[in-house]
């Protein structure tokens, strides 16, 4: 048996390292936490993504006492791009979260369900999103999703 190590590439950024543009998209995340409901966890999410042409989409998770019927930030954000911007890539991700005390001091990563729809976008557009991870004491920095997920699965797998 041979062992296989896998390893995860990201940069660790300070807020005031990042782009006007990526700062932008953080901010963007940061706001969308209020508009998230979150009456049974309390834990606020916020994504906000980058289309190709430069729009900017935001999302927040979405709650219901049936856990099932809820959604992540990132996924409304994702589907209401996709919905109202389907010849549209995303070019980057960007995600902020906050719980009764404030902002998380350390990034809050997309959930498994998340993470797939996220390689769907890659694959479906043949480029990368990149990611930013916000927490008050840095900002991941990731190149693609599948930095998060080496081992995925995605259409062409079926074939």
């Amino acid at each position: 048996m041979k062992n296989i190590k896998l390893e995860v590439n990201m940069q660790l950024a300070q807020f005031e390292e990042l782009s006007t543009d990526d700062q932008e998209l953080v901010n963007k995340a940061i706001e969308a936490t209020r508009n998230s409901y979150a009456n049974y966890s309390h834990f606020h999410v916020g994504a906000a993504i980058r289309l190709a042409d430069g729009r900017v989409m935001i999302g927040a998770n979405q709650e219901n006492a049936a856990f099932p019927s809820g959604l992540c930030a990132e996924r409304t954000a994702i589907f209401a791009a996709q919905a109202n911007y389907p010849d549209q890539p995303i070019t980057t991700l960007a995600i902020a979260a906050k719980n009764e005390k404030g902002l998380l001091e350390e990034p809050v990563t997309p959930c498994g369900g998340c993470r797939q729809v996220i390689l769907e976008i890659e694959d479906r557009y043949k480029q990368p999103v990149r990611i930013l991870l916000y927490g008050t004491k840095g900002t991941y920095v990731i190149k693609s999703v599948k930095d998060l997920m080496p081992l995925s699965f995605v259409d062409s797998n079926m074939h």
